[in-house]
């Protein structure tokens, strides 16, 4: 079938599962009285645009549009749970969303390099040794605020919700039914994984920052910031391309770092949320399908 070609993605949400086509998404969630309640929308013109055809410039236009999704995907899986109908969107989400980025970036980008700049002027390394340094811290701390994060029960939940987004996934395109029992086989690991994006992304800019050899302070945090966006588009097309050829043994071997990363993200998912998963992507499909016919 034509689309089987198709590369389907999602997002975990608090009890629930997003999954995203071409066209639309679906939200399914498990409410407190523990029916699945399920949301369906068209996605924003962006994704029937040309501009996602072009290599490089679609990788970042995808990840902005993906984190405004995502971030109301879980806005409405919390007011779920809560009870209250809050929203987030317009420029109160991209405020959230503008927000959001300028902290991660100053925690995994610019304290690395002023780390690595006080290792020149105190400890009296040179500029390799620093931007080498920096790149390692840069990679620990995102390992470390995955494996912490990990504890908290919540996050914990969400992450097997993650699990049995992969598994759906891996289970459809490998052709086999989507009931719990069937699903539950497949891996907890996918190669377009946006923890895979992020292991990637890190490890690009610890290279690429360490050959840039001696900088000024100030043009050391300039390049950080300035690169970050030209850093996730190779990224991008990097997982992109690994994705298309896992039929390469080497392919297989490069991307085992991604796939155990994953591990860290992913738990194993219980029926229920199995069920979760599978209503997403089933409801994500049938409205595909229905925006094909009309």
């Amino acid at each position: 079938m034509e689309d089987k070609l198709v590369s389907y993605g999602g997002q975990a949400v608090i009890e629930g599962v997003m999954m995203r086509g071409r066209k639309t998404y679906a939200l399914a969630m498990r409410a407190p009285n523990g029916t699945i309640s399920t949301k369906v929308e068209l996605l924003g013109g962006i994704y029937k645009s040309g501009v996602v055809k072009i290599p490089f410039l679609r990788g970042l236009i995808m990840l902005w549009d993906s984190l405004g999704l995502g971030m109301r995907a879980l806005t409405d899986s919390a007011n779920l749970q809560s009870g209250e109908e809050e929203k987030l969107e317009g420029p109160a989400l991209y405020l959230t969303l503008g927000l959001t980025i300028l902290v991660a970036i100053g925690i995994f980008f610019l304290a690395p390099a002023g780390v690595g700049w006080l290792s020149e002027r105190f400890l009296h390394w040179n500029a390799w040794w620093s931007n080498l340094l920096e790149g390692v811290l840069r990679l620990l701390l995102l390992l470390g605020y995955i494996w912490a994060i990990g504890f908290a029960p919540d996050i914990a939940r969400v992450f097997a919700y993650h699990g049995a987004e992969h598994k759906t996934i891996n289970a459809y395109e490998a052709g086999a039914d989507l009931t719990p029992a069937s699903v539950a086989k497949y891996s907890v690991e996918h190669p377009r994984c946006g923890t895979a994006f992020l292991l990637t992304l890190m490890i690009m800019s610890l290279f690429f920052f360490t050959i840039l050899g001696p900088l000024p302070f100030s043009w050391r945090l300039i390049s950080r910031v300035v690169m970050i966006p030209v850093l996730a588009g190779i990224a991008y097309e990097y997982l992109r391309w690994t994705a298309n050829h896992l039929d390469l043994s080497f392919v297989r071997l490069i991307v085992k770092p991604n796939l155990a990363l994953q591990h860290m993200t992913t738990r194993e998912p219980d029926e229920k949320m199995l069920e979760v998963a599978i209503n997403a992507f089933q409801s994500m499909r049938k409205a595909e399908l229905e925006t094909q016919i009309n």
